[in-house]
């Protein structure tokens, strides 16, 4: 604190008497006692003070009223330009803080804020460099006035000056002056820099607000779908463009697209709206209670059967039935489908009466159809059926800019859910942008919804991301890994024949024998964590349990999980 005084003027320290510094009738106790007040009441401001004005306005009274150092102004650039007003003051007119304009370099002022060193000006009436700008010479004391300006910094920047008059000759010793002001100083720069983080943050959360609003008042009119890429206009326009026609869609896309929003999207804007929407996964439901599901069945056509039950089809009569998955329908579910399509009539499992129905079907595959066709695993007459108007959604990744308003409203949703109040931290957008997602939408959601659970300190940072993402690549790398190393892969399914029906029933399709060996490497991998290894291998939670029970790997899936906790 008590560093040798840089000077600006040949009347500076170098001047000063002895006599003019201290006196014999004021105590170096006095001094101490006055300035540990003052410090201390300006530090309770920084903490306490609602604004800025407040605090830096309140810390100008004391240095006046405590320590007479009067007229206390800070002086920062302008918006406009790098020119110096007086931005906060006491003891100042409005008129004068208005004529307290200064370039850099100007005046004993502008010489402060450019060289970064304090400047003391014992007689302002003896120093050509003092410009009487903001307060004429008529309404001063009219003894010998000295005038203190001392840069405001932020590390080796000067961002402002803090300046004030005092009488010279005065008791109170003016290097104590000197020490406290330059105190002030960086507690004033603290609260500059406190107050700018706050009006940068609030003005980023105003903009994001702001971009939010418009995209969700869009979701709204789109019914849920959010985004403003071109590719998800296109996509948008199309289903306008079918949605009060006959026509049947097939709505291709990887997994976690939005597949099914786009299919209510599509029934949504139909004449069919006010009738249901039901969706069935084809992938999701045991292949030997698919057909119960989709066509109901008769009271006893099978054990438990004890009262008929209409199926999906019958329960969306004058709506929409969206079928995902189709490319994980069996051929003679196909062929039950194809009749529906062309003749709007269905027979229950069991039963021998045609019943009339009127039902959209709008049907979804991640799948290629046209090579399973190509296999003998879908029906081409089918494929011709279902693909008449085929409507493609584009992967996350080429959704240009609609990462950012998608995490923004999966942010929002989660900081509700979790009673959080979690932001993005600076970068982590930038991150979100650059990565693939293989797993689109579905992915990205719950990415965001794990950082915002493991966030420290209210911000989400890059490093959060990168150990999610870390975590997220170990379970999209080994895939194909997996599929090299094991030819009987549910991935490889389709590539499998078409299963043929036994006395004993319809086998299940597309689960074989060899398969256990995949799905034990799998647990292998994953240290029996099941949801990990559905994943690699490309399958469902619940298809991944079905085919352990169907194959009798559960007990292999419990030693595994218990060893992994040795």
């Amino acid at each position: 604190m008590h560093e040798p005084i840089p000077t600006l003027a040949d009347n500076m320290m170098n001047e000063m008497g002895d006599t003019d510094l201290t006196s014999t009738t004021h105590s170096s106790a006095d001094t101490a006692g006055s300035d540990l007040s003052v410090l201390h009441e300006a530090a309770k401001l920084i903490g306490h003070s609602a604004t800025p004005e407040i605090a830096i306005t309140s810390t100008l009274r004391l240095m006046s009223q405590m320590l007479g150092l009067n007229r206390g102004r800070v002086l920062l650039p302008s918006a406009a330009n790098s020119d110096l007003h007086i931005r906060y003051s006491y003891g100042l007119t409005g008129a004068e803080r208005q004529k307290g304009r200064y370039k850099y370099g100007e005046g004993i002022t502008g010489k402060v804020m450019k060289t970064g060193k304090l400047a003391v000006v014992q007689n302002i009436d003896d120093d050509t460099g003092y410009l009487f700008r903001a307060i004429e010479r008529t309404t001063l004391p009219d003894n010998m006035v000295a005038y203190i300006a001392v840069p405001i910094m932020d590390g080796d920047t000067p961002t402002g000056v803090l300046a004030a008059h005092r009488l010279r000759m005065r008791p109170r010793p003016l290097d104590a002056d000197l020490v406290i002001l330059r105190i002030l100083a960086t507690f004033i720069a603290q609260i500059i820099k406190i107050n700018n983080l706050i009006d940068e943050r609030t003005s980023y959360l105003q903009e994001e607000n702001r971009e939010l609003k418009d995209a969700l008042q869009n979701k709204y009119a789109n019914h849920g779908i959010l985004g403003e890429s071109p590719a998800i206009h296109d996509a948008l326009n199309q289903i306008a463009r079918v949605a009060n026609t006959p026509v049947t869609v097939l709505i291709t896309g990887e997994s976690g697209t939005g597949k099914e929003r786009f299919s209510q999207a599509l029934h949504l804007n139909s004449a069919r709206k006010d009738s249901p929407f039901l969706a069935i996964n084809c992938a999701a439901i045991p292949e030997q209670l698919l057909e119960s599901e989709l066509f109901g069945h008769e009271r006893g056509a099978f054990t438990g059967a004890t009262s008929a039950k209409q199926g999906k089809i019958e329960l969306a009569n004058g709506g929409t039935l969206f079928l995902d998955e189709i490319g994980d329908l069996n051929l003679e579910l196909q062929s039950k489908l194809l009749r529906v399509l062309e003749g709007q009539i269905i027979q229950r499992v069991g039963g021998v009466r045609d019943i009339p129905v009127d039902v959209r079907i709008i049907t979804a595959t991640h799948k290629n159809l046209q090579e399973a066709v190509n296999r003998g695993t879908f029906r081409l007459d089918l494929f011709y059926r279902l693909n008449v108007f085929p409507i493609h959604l584009p992967p996350l990744r080429k959704r240009a800019g609609d990462v950012q308003l998608l995490a923004r409203h999966f942010l929002m949703s989660a900081n509700r859910d979790y009673s959080r109040y979690t932001v993005f931290g600076h970068g982590v957008m930038e991150r979100l942008e650059s990565y693939n997602w293989p797993g689109n939408i579905r992915q990205l959601e719950n990415v965001i919804k794990r950082s915002v659970l493991t966030a420290l300190n209210g911000a989400i940072s890059i490093q959060d991301i990168e150990m999610i993402l870390l975590q997220e690549s170990a379970i999209n790398n080994p895939l194909e890994a997996m599929q090299a190393s094991s030819s009987s892969s549910v991935s490889r399914a389709p590539d499998l024949e078409a299963p043929t029906a036994s006395a004993q029933g319809r086998p299940y399709s597309w689960v074989r024998e060899d398969e256990s060996r995949a799905i034990e490497e799998a647990l292998e991998r994953t240290r029996g964590n099941k949801t990990r290894a559905a994943a690699i291998l490309n399958m469902t939670p619940r298809q991944f349990r079905y085919r352990m029970e169907k194959l009798g790997v559960e007990h292999t899936a419990c030693k595994l999980t218990l060893g992994s906790k040795v």
